[in-house]
């Protein structure tokens, strides 16, 4: 090599090298507490995303059943209007919601199926309609008539608490600011309507601006209220002693009904009607209180195929007829209670309800083959118990 070209390229070298040594300078480095910084905020959502979703998951994916069941629910129980009340339309008129009448109930239901889904055109498709639907710019109205172009004006505690944690799981799940400024927005709308003084009430009529003076048991949502903005934990320790206190006994390990705030005590519970005590152990269930007896009588229960409708309060049937919910809200509170078996036992018996004749127009539902009556409850919830 000749000494020219030898002192080209050590000058090349040596260029190349402060070059280095000057970019190292000056560019900028991140920080060892910006780099922990990262990591934690990873951390958190990782933590907070868990702490939202329900805390086991045994429904298995591509699940036949559940598929069919979402189907019909697409195809047969949606109006442009949302998930109708009924498979059967009616002239919408009577005191309760009928036909293809729009519920709030309905709407958090698939909202919530939808979030923890990952389903976020279709969340977003349903959180728009909702809010055209049953939103009437105080609160969500618990039922809208699209016949009668009507919302009503109370709304149902539960049900909005249901949206709200929706929210809360869509904005954890898509990692989207949006829907937390969204929960942020209606909760804080929903405290000013339906909370007074520590105390949560069944409803809060717009028109009257008027609450009712119950709370039913069934509606206290524990985990959602933890999320509520502020600070709630008055009211979360209020509400948390209204619900264990119901409790009837371990020798019938359901719950009261209601509790009364101005006479400061329950009022009577002759029926006990196995859907609210059931969400009552499942909202207990969410938050690590449930009662253990209530565990194991309600796995007994599933076991035999013995979940009635409706009891007496010391835990006789009244009603022998069983609803695919009950044993859907049992198979989320298996999930809650980290107990596969009983979820697998549980999502079997509420899937022998479920309609999978293909021949007929009610494939994949669950509902009544003789008279066509096929509600949104059964089938949302059976849904729903798919991602428990």
């Amino acid at each position: 090599m000749k000494k020219s070209h030898y002192f080209l390229i050590s000058g090349l070298l040596i260029i190349f090298l402060v070059i280095g040594l000057i970019l190292l300078v000056l560019l900028p480095k991140s920080s060892p507490s910006q780099q922990n910084n990262s990591s934690s905020e990873a951390s958190i959502i990782m933590k907070e995303e868990q702490a939202i979703k329900p805390k086991n998951h045994f429904g298995t994916k591509d699940n036949q059943h559940e598929q069919a069941l979402n189907q019909f629910i697409q195809t047969k129980m949606t109006s442009e209007y949302g998930i109708v009340t009924n498979y059967i339309d009616t002239d919408q008129v009577a005191k309760t919601a009928t036909g293809h009448e729009i519920l709030s109930e309905s709407a958090g239901l698939m909202l919530r199926y939808l979030a923890l889904t990952g389903q976020k055109k279709e969340f977003g498709n349903e959180w728009n309609l909702t809010l055209k639907t049953v939103d009437d710019g105080t609160q969500f109205s618990y039922r809208y008539s699209p016949k009668l172009a009507k919302r009503y004006d109370v709304n149902a505690s539960v049900d909005d608490l249901r949206i709200l944690r929706s929210l809360k799981e869509a904005g954890s799940k898509f990692h989207d600011i949006e829907y937390e400024k969204d929960f942020e927005k209606y909760a804080n709308r929903f405290i000013k309507t339906s909370i007074k003084e520590n105390e949560l009430y069944d409803f809060y009529d717009s028109k009257t601006k008027m609450n009712n003076d119950f709370i039913t048991l069934c509606y206290i949502d524990l985990k959602t209220i933890s999320l509520l903005p502020g600070n709630q934990t008055k009211l979360l320790e209020n509400q948390t002693t209204i619900l264990q206190n119901g409790y009837l006994g371990d020798t019938f390990p359901f719950y009261k009904t209601r509790f009364n705030y101005s006479k400061n005590d329950y009022q009577d519970s002759a029926e006990i009607n196995v859907i609210e005590s059931l969400l009552a152990i499942l909202h207990l269930s969410e938050v690590g209180l449930q009662k253990q007896a209530s565990i194991d009588y309600l796995k007994e229960q599933v076991n035999d195929g013995t979940l009635s409708n409706r009891y007496d309060s010391k835990g006789k049937p009244i009603d022998l007829n069983q609803s695919p919910a009950a044993y859907g809200i049992a198979a989320m509170i298996a999930s809650e209670a980290g107990d596969e078996e009983f979820y697998l036992t549980a999502m079997n018996k509420m899937e022998t309800y479920q309609i999978m004749d293909e021949a007929s127009p009610l494939y994949g539902g669950y509902g009544d083959t003789e008279t066509n009556q096929v509600y949104s409850f059964n089938n949302l919830i059976a849904l729903l118990a798919y991602q428990y």
